[in-house]
């Protein structure tokens, strides 16, 4: 046994996240748990064959998830934006979605909105996002 001594790594600093992403982060992660159950329910139903209800499930919660990733990028929360229209239009293939995904998109445009007052309040006042 050898006796050399470790080299202790220091840990990377997080990346600092605003809170307009974090906010849309969760909404955006909310959503792909709704999209499972409505891949889920138009798989049920028969709308589509099951391939297609519950692939294109897979691929939508697939793009939510990585729009998370790409929230810290203004390209990033436009792709967003993006995704709420598509979630509205499901609602043309389950009339009830247009319920549901009235109500994300308004939860959305409410985080967006609070997000960047809360941003640019921090920034006034000099505090560092965490």
């Amino acid at each position: 046994m050898s006796a050399e001594p470790t080299a202790e790594r220091t840990p990377r600093p997080r990346r600092v996240r605003s809170v307009t992403e974090s906010l849309l982060t969760i909404v955006l992660g909310l959503e792909a748990a709704l999209m499972f159950f409505v891949a889920l329910t138009v798989f049920g139903l028969d709308i589509l064959p099951p391939v297609v209800a519950l692939g294109g499930g897979i691929a939508f919660i697939v793009v939510l998830l990585g729009a998370t990733f790409a929230l810290r990028y203004s390209w990033g929360v436009w792709l967003g934006w993006a995704l709420q229209v598509a979630l509205l239009a499901l609602g043309f293939l389950l009339p009830a979605l247009f319920i549901s995904g009235a109500i994300f998109v308004a939860i959305w445009i409410y985080c967006f909105v609070t997000g960047r007052r809360l941003d640019r309040r921090n920034a006034a006042l000099g505090v560092a996002p965490q």
